[in-house]
């Protein structure tokens, strides 16, 4: 089946002009167009989107995107190539997921101050608290307002 750019748009749940801009910026290179210059989408083409969408949200600049996708124009022989690349991102989100975890852990903190402050009616109730009155896995966070 052909799919117009509005129509693949919807499929992916992006602006139409993220496909165009994807396309100006050379990380379509599978891309066919009519005789008059119309983009025409395939079925297939849905799977190099949906990693194109997923690089770009793990922060994947569009000219390393665009380096990845032309490893796979290339075919077999960039596969370690490809491997590298795909490995060194999911690094950098492993890595991401970490950074966010510890700052959900310390908004949760925040929350949990500030819930105990309000139910004290005033925040220096946590001045004097003794630390078996603190949840665990707040320890780490002590001393912090």
């Amino acid at each position: 089946m052909i799919y117009t750019v509005g129509e693949m748009a919807k499929k992916l749940n992006v602006a139409a002009s993220t496909l165009r801009y994807y396309d100006k910026e050379g990380l379509l290179p599978f891309l066919e167009r009519s005789s008059g210059g119309i983009r025409m989408f395939k079925d297939d083409d849905l799977s190099w989107l949906q990693i194109i969408e997923c690089l770009k949200k793990t922060g994947m600049p569009i000219k390393d995107i665009k380096h990845f996708m032309d490893c796979c124009m290339d075919g077999d022989s960039k596969i370690d190539e490809r491997q590298s690349i795909i490995e060194s991102q999911r690094d950098a989100v492993i890595k991401q997921i970490k950074e966010m975890q510890e700052m959900l852990d310390m908004l949760n903190y925040k929350c949990w101050y500030y819930e105990t402050a309000k139910e004290a009616g005033t925040c220096a109730v946590h001045d004097d608290i003794q630390i078996e009155n603190v949840p665990k896995k707040f320890h780490k966070f002590l001393n912090k307002k």
